[in-house]
């Protein structure tokens, strides 16, 4: 602990369970760093860890939650009484936009710095930087990086990073040992099946403690789960005898009836370190989550009749089977923390959520799957697919360290030891998973202008840059000037917010829901914008519907309220073709206001935990753009009345502008060489902007069956095909007013002439041109004539027409020629057409408005050039009533 004390940076590594985030807080808090009003901050990866982690050092320091206190999104409980402050890695980069120098902390501690989300990286860079000033200033500033399993050479072999090589501390022993158990075979695609069946044979054999065992996703928790519950069932009132003895004969008879109907079947003895011989896979992949999949299916009868017949159908200890995963409420994650009923076993079935800085009481044993799913993204489509793959050395050790935080033993891997060896040492880290464009914008407003030169731990990919900067530009948030146009020049460019770019970084949503507010406030259509957004932003809101017979009785079923309240929500016109936006919004707008979240949810299929953090979020939303607009005065009204048919077709424009990279057309023209099979796999199926392979509405989408020419949707994903979710329908005609920075125009039509529109004081023409990178054809649109002469002669014309003066209407009868020969291409035969042409061709003076503004510079402007048309007997009369406004 000395080197803390010595040193201003300090990266300490131990091994799992070795107690590092509850001593070096409370070695700091005894050592007067938090004092003269100053706090000791601890970031972790995710919100549960927070506030577990807040909970546990403040019992083992003997210290109330006002003073170790917690900060996640949408909550905490920190006050003025906080010295330590346990927080996710996104609320201290909040903070670092307020307060970029820290100045009310003394310690910054980065926990779980191996996870190495995309948060932690910006972080360890920032501060690399935050360090050394506050330490100028006189204002020192300590940062210490703990982690059980990190890749040093990341941080130690850096010098972008760190110029001074910090300390490493290693913490070697850990609080209790931990037994390590590989199988001698691997078994390949029924790996859940192994999972059952090893934890059945762990709490039929094994001494009493806890089990955590590790699966790859949500759907596989709850497949366990009911499983483990049907072996062993846990009554919450034991002294029920008679429900108890029934439920028992009850689970005897389906016994006997699984295995009059199995064909009698020879086992082997079977240990629990010994498994039927498979061969190894590193990759298997499976259906999302949303899939309609059984995973039970194969492995449930077998198994049953093989422990049956290994350890009988006698009464069982009960088993506390409890799951644990992201996207679970809060109060149910909090379960696992609590002590079982008496007489029962704990079993915690959890994703890799359960990995870090989680200590569930009395867990001795840890089951092992080895594998992981990981959503892996494009880098510059933004595509996404999950992938169940082996995980890494480092998260094995993290997954067996959990059997060693509060006694002795045992991880039980289901894979064998050579399989091990060819694990990858560490996961890949986020930054390098996902489209980075959020994170430039935040870097953008943070007075980062060069982000490729930023000290990041493992830096990003350029095509990551490069694609988040042109995504930028077609928001409006960076200027189009200043993109390069080669990898090789991006290191000399400097690239500027504008001012739409600085609203955009102000909002606590991604960039594109950002665009989508910005551009709601114009339309006077926030309210709705903000409960949309609010909706997009939250994942899987909606649970899939899955069609159900009616029971005998004839009662409906919450499918059936789901199914029929979004036929209705959808609508139909401009409504429906908003489509899931609209789906989601209306959702919103229901559950206001029937008022009880929790009901309503499970009556209508929605996710509880969703729909809570949408309320959360529409009301950060609302105080954000309240504090930034002045007598806007927003408020979430539980009675909003849904948008009409004016107010969807704006949505649907709003929503394009936000999702304009993410634009499809439907296939419809297949070349004449294309066989029946091909014309087939093609059908109803779309292109998109980035890549020319087919992609398909989600089944679940409201307009699966509607399928418009064009659509935006939120996100690609792929299962047994590239789907796209979160879809609305969109106007080809809308890309050049819309997104004029993806468009290629032609030069302006002569037919319809261009014109002027005094409401607007521009020039107008039709154009038409191309949209995106694969060049589709839009109609041409009336639009602003492009800047340059021959927008400055159109613009001359009009002003001799007294168009844009009407003051100067009274003299078109007396000059010296026609407006009109201004656009003509001669016209530089005529001398006072170049005189007028070049003062305009000057200053750019194609609108009224720098026309006005010219003139409050110099307001002679133009008066010689406009003589020249007239008569010199009405120059005294031209002269009185210049500048003609």
């Amino acid at each position: 602990m000395e080197s803390i004390n010595e040193n201003r940076v300090v990266i300490i590594v131990g091994d799992t369970g070795s107690g590092k985030t509850t001593q070096v807080p409370q070695f700091l808090y005894e050592a007067g760093y938090a004092q003269d009003g100053k706090l000791i901050g601890i970031t972790e990866p995710r919100r549960v860890a927070a506030i577990s982690m807040s909970n546990r050092v403040g019992s083992e320091m003997n210290l109330s939650s006002s003073v170790v206190s917690y900060q996640i999104r949408y909550e905490g409980n920190t006050s003025s009484e906080t010295k330590i402050k346990f927080m996710t890695d996104g609320v201290l980069f909040k903070e670092v936009q307020q307060d970029f120098l820290l100045t009310k902390y003394s310690v910054i501690i980065l926990d779980e710095a191996h996870e190495r989300t995309v948060y932690t990286d910006i972080l360890i860079g920032l501060l690399s930087r935050i360090v050394p000033i506050r330490e100028k200033k006189g204002n020192p500033l300590k940062l210490v990086i703990m982690s059980a399993t990190l890749r040093l050479e990341d941080f130690t072999g850096n010098p972008n990073l760190f110029k001074i090589t910090p300390p490493i501390v290693k913490v070697d022993s850990r609080q209790y040992p931990v037994t390590i158990h590989f199988n001698k075979h691997t078994p390949v695609e029924d790996y859940l099946g192994e999972v059952y069946k090893k934890t059945c044979k762990i709490h039929t054999q094994l001494p009493e403690g806890g089990i955590l065992i590790f699966v790859t996703s949500q759907q596989e928790v709850h497949t366990l789960c009911n499983r483990l519950r049907q072996r062993f069932p846990f009554h919450s009132n034991l002294t029920d005898t008679a429900t108890a003895s029934s439920q028992t004969k009850h689970s005897k008879k389906s016994s006997r009836k699984r295995k009059q109907e199995k064909e009698k079947v020879q086992l082997p003895d079977i240990k629990l370190d010994n498994y039927s011989i498979y061969p190894e896979n590193k990759n298997i992949e499976l259906a999302d989550d949303d899939d309609d999949v059984d995973l039970s299916d194969g492995f449930e009868d077998k198994d049953d009749i093989e422990l049956e017949k290994q350890f009988g159908n006698g009464p069982m200890e009960p088993l506390y089977v409890l799951p644990l995963y992201s996207l679970l409420p809060g109060d149910k994650q909090a379960k696992v923390f609590q002590p079982p009923p008496p007489n029962c076993r704990l079993c915690v079935v959890a994703t890799n959520v359960a990995e870090t800085s989680l200590t569930i009481p009395n867990v001795k044993y840890v089951v092992d799957c080895g594998k992981v799913k990981t959503k892996y993204c494009d880098k510059v489509t933004g595509a996404s697919t999950f992938k169940v793959t082996w995980t890494s050395k480092a998260s094995a050790s993290q997954r067996a360290g959990r059997a060693g935080r509060v006694g002795p033993g045992h991880c039980y891997r289901l894979y064998s030891s050579a399989v091990y060896n060819d694990f990858e040492e560490f996961s890949l880290p986020e930054i390098l998973r996902r489209p980075i464009d959020d994170i430039v914008l935040q870097m953008r407003f943070l007075g980062i202008d060069k982000v490729i030169n930023f000290p990041f731990p493992t830096s990003p990919d350029k095509k990551q840059l490069l694609a988040a900067e042109k995504l930028l530009v077609s928001l409006g948030a960076l200027n189009k000037a200043d993109i390069p146009k080669s990898f090789k020049e991006s290191k000399n460019v400097v690239t500027t917010l504008t001012n739409i770019g600085q609203s955009m970084a102000t909002l606590p949503v991604s960039p594109r829901y950002a665009k989508m507010l910005v551009l709601a406030h114009q339309h006077g259509l926030m309210p709705y914008a903000i409960a949309m957004v609010a909706a997009l932003s939250v994942q899987e809101l909606f649970l899939p519907i899955k069609k159900t017979p009616q029971d005998r009785s004839g009662k409906r079923t919450n499918q059936d309220f789901a199914a029929t309240a979004r036929a209705l929500w959808s609508g139909s016109g401009h409504s429906l073709l908003l489509g899931d936006p609209m789906l989601l919004l209306k959702g919103v707008g229901a559950c206001e206001f029937d008022g009880n979240v929790d009901q309503f949810c499970d009556k209508f299929c929605i996710r509880t935990k969703g729909m809570k953090e949408v309320r959360k979020l529409r009301l950060q939303l609302t105080n954000t753009i309240n504090l930034a607009v002045p007598g806007i005065n927003l408020c979430i009204d539980p009675k909003m009345e849904p948008p009409t048919e004016s107010h969807a077709k704006l949505l649907r424009q709003i929503v394009l502008a936000g999702l304009g990279d993410h634009v499809a057309r439907r296939i419809d023209i297949l070349p004449g060489d294309c066989t029946e099979e091909k014309k087939k796999q093609l059908k109803y199926a779309y292109e998109t902007l980035e890549t020319s392979d087919p992609v398909w509405i989600h089944p679940d989408s409201v307009l699966y069956k509607k399928r418009p020419k064009y659509v935006a949707y939120q996100h690609i994903h792929e299962t047994s095909k590239p789907f796209m979710k979160v879809v609305a329908g969109i106007e080809p005609e809308w890309f050049p007013l819309i997104l004029p920075n993806m468009c290629t125009f032609s030069k302006p039509e002569e037919e319809p002439a261009p014109r002027y529109d005094s409401q607007k004081g521009k020039v107008l023409c039709h154009m038409g041109g191309t949209f995106g990178p694969q060049s589709w054809p839009f109609t041409p649109t009336e639009m602003e004539y492009p800047s340059g002469i021959d927008c400055c002669r159109w613009f001359a014309r009009f002003l001799l027409e007294g168009l844009v003066c009407p003051k100067l209407k009274k003299f078109v009868p007396v000059l010296s020629e026609p407006p009109c020969i201004m656009i003509k291409f001669w016209s530089k035969l005529k001398p006072q057409t170049e005189v007028l042409l070049k003062p305009l061709l000057a200053a750019n003076i194609t609108t009224k408005k720098s026309l006005l503004k010219q003139w409050t510079k110099d307001d002679t402007f133009l008066l010689f050039e406009y003589s020249r048309w007239l008569p010199e007997e009405h120059h005294p009369e031209l002269k009185k009533q210049w500048p003609p406004v």
